[in-house]
């Protein structure tokens, strides 16, 4: 019993990888990314504050990042590419903005970055658009 339980098949891990892409990808794309995209101005003012270089390009870009890096995630469109997106976002948010908070407030970006680095190694498993039009299954 305990060797199953031990046993990882590549069914398993492809499941493992849909699971985490779709709950971390929609949630970060529709609860994060969708406002700030919709608050476009007044999130690029805030990122102004936070002294990171070039808050016109870097406060969309951003955004985007998590909008659109989200559902590359969540689908396994390019999904390394969304991946790294992501990661970038996630180390800016965790690292500048939150640079002088507690770990209270970097962990959740820490643990996006943590999934998008996971899914960047990783790939986005034989469920995803990325393989289906590769055309492995």
């Amino acid at each position: 019993m305990l060797k199953k339980l031990a046993r990882t098949t590549p069914l398993s891990a492809d499941l493992g990888l849909l699971v985490v892409r779709l709950w971390f990808g929609v949630v970060l794309a529709l609860h994060h990314g969708y406002g700030k995209l919709m608050n476009l101005g007044a999130f690029t003012a805030n990122v102004a504050t936070k002294h990171i270089p070039l808050p016109w390009l870097l406060g969309p870009l951003a955004g985007l990042g998590e909008f659109f890096g989200g559902l590359m995630l969540a689908f396994g469109i390019f999904g390394r590419v969304g991946a790294a997106w992501v990661l970038g976002v996630m180390m800016v948010a965790a690292f500048q903005v939150h640079g002088a908070d507690p770990f209270g407030k970097k962990e959740l970006a820490l643990a996006y970055g943590a999934v998008a680095l996971a899914l960047l190694v990783a790939g986005p498993g034989r469920f995803s658009v990325d393989a289906r039009w590769l055309g492995r299954r």
